[in-house]
């Protein structure tokens, strides 16, 4: 059993030491691209936060007070994780006397959220 379960942990590495150094040294300079994307998904990886950001894609502005009921949360709440998303650059908001109304950043974001939820329905029908 011992034979089976290394067999299994080493099926995905690999041996060689590099296959294709000509592809690693064309690659390799530009990976410093991505510095800093994973903070959009960390910004998204909470369940509350996609809630808000998906409901952002169904309506284009929304009031804290209306988030915070969509989500069932208090506005505190809601505000809290608002602010987070337009810290992040995701959510921008605009002030209308004592109302606050929030939209998504940019069509970019829409279309983050809009991927990862078709993602994630292709992933139940598998």
């Amino acid at each position: 059993m011992s034979d089976m379960i290394k067999n299994k942990t080493n099926a995905d590495t690999c041996d060689t030491f590099c296959y294709d150094e000509e592809i690693v040294n064309r690659i390799q300079p530009e990976i410093e691209k991505v510095n800093g994307v994973e903070l959009i998904f960390k910004a998204l990886s909470d369940a509350t936060r996609v809630k808000i950001a998906y409901a952002l894609t169904l309506e284009k502005e929304l009031c804290v007070c209306d988030v915070a009921n969509i989500i069932g949360s208090t506005t505190a709440t809601a505000s809290h994780h608002l602010r987070l998303l337009r810290n992040m650059k995701l959510a921008k908001y605009r002030k209308e006397g004592k109302l606050v109304f929030y939209s998504l950043a940019d069509d970019h974001v829409h279309q983050l959220v809009s991927i990862a939820l078709l993602h994630s329905k292709e992933d139940e029908k598998a």
